[in-house]
């Protein structure tokens, strides 16, 4: 089944507005070029649609089937030489001034006996959404959330094997990190400034853990929040669509950054990089679509990235590009592994 609701940036946002000043509840995915948009009020939400879960909120149940009692999850990335192409054309542009934090990202093919699925299913994560059987999002970044009269964002940036010596003081530590967390903290408050007032850095660089079926990840984040305006919500398509795409998923400066990805890239990022969330009636909360993995023509492809900047080094961000690719499954026994050249390279050097 495909959705049959709004599909324009216009209607959805008309869509959004209409429905917040009723205060109906409501689901809304938005792709990251903002071609395939959709809100769905949730008294239609179908099951054949998917299902999401935002921490204790969930999407009407739904069966899944039971998963394999063991599995395998492979990733095949692409030669390092190929990124090696695109890396560098990026860098070029970032040292020509045109950028100066630009978010990679490359899709991977992956083998699992897990289905799409058992994958919602058995994911630790605090956003996650099974998308009409064509891909997955486990995603641990948070978009923004509006309650009351606030605003807040919790912008991801920086990446580490939790498995490292001293893994937190080395990421917190890095010059490369640090000047890169700074960028996309200023432009994320610099977008909350659009919709919101007394705009401030509430945490900076702080730590949080993230389950993959290899280990822990640490990853490192800020939250910013702002007051909002009494009536946000009759508005609430308009301040949604205003900050788009997510900064930390795109770069800064924001608009000639697309263009130089959309350049480089080569391929379509449809809705990973993208968001998805719901609005309560009250409040709303979204996340950002990364940890992705999308059905192509009954194949995996894992979409990945990371934040290309001047400092950037070509191997430790083709790894991170590498160590991104995974499940959050944690189970007490063993799962299968068959070890690739590609898995091989990425269990030998830490993700940054």
């Amino acid at each position: 089944m495909k959705s049959d609701f709004p599909k324009t940036s216009a209607n959805v946002v008309k869509e959004m507005n209409r429905l917040g000043r009723k205060r109906e509840p409501f689901f809304f995915l938005l792709d990251f070029l903002i071609r395939k948009p959709v809100v769905v009020p949730l008294k239609n939400w179908n099951t054949r649609l998917g299902v999401f879960r935002f921490g204790d909120f969930a999407s009407p149940g739904q069966t899944f089937p039971p998963p394999p009692a063991t599995f395998f999850f492979e990733k095949n990335p692409l030669p390092i030489e190929a990124y090696a192409a695109i890396f560098e054309k990026v860098k070029t542009e970032i040292l020509y001034g045109n950028s100066y934090l630009l978010n990679l990202t490359q899709p991977t093919p992956v083998a699992s006996n897990l289905t799409l699925e058992n994958i919602f299913a058995e994911s630790e994560a605090p956003f996650k959404l099974l998308w009409e059987n064509e891909f997955v999002v486990f995603s641990p970044e948070r978009f923004v959330r509006l309650e009351g009269s606030r605003i807040f964002a919790h912008p991801m940036k920086g990446t580490i094997s939790a498995g490292v010596e001293n893994a937190a003081e080395k990421i917190l530590g890095d010059y490369k990190e640090k000047a890169e967390h700074y960028t996309i903290v200023d432009l994320i408050r610099n977008d909350l400034n659009m919709v919101a007032k007394k705009v401030r850095v509430q945490r900076f660089r702080y730590l949080s853990e993230v389950e993959t079926h290899r280990g822990k990840l640490l990853q490192v984040s800020s939250e910013i929040a702002g007051d909002l305006p009494d009536n946000w919500r009759e508005k609430i398509g308009d301040l949604l669509f205003s900050l788009l795409p997510a900064g930390s998923i795109s770069g800064a400066p924001k608009q000639k950054t697309i263009e130089i990805i959309l350049n480089a890239e080569g391929y379509e990022r449809g809705y990973y990089t993208g968001v998805f969330g719901f609005f309560d009636g009250e409040m709303l909360d979204s996340a950002v679509c990364i940890r992705f993995i999308e059905n192509q023509n009954g194949k995996l492809v894992f979409k990945s990235g990371g934040g290309i900047t001047a400092l950037s080094d070509l191997q430790t961000e083709y790894q991170e590009l590498i160590d991104k690719v995974y499940v959050p499954i944690n189970r007490n026994h063993t799962h299968l592994h068959r070890p690739s050249a590609a898995t091989t390279l990425a269990s030998k050097s830490p993700g940054k």
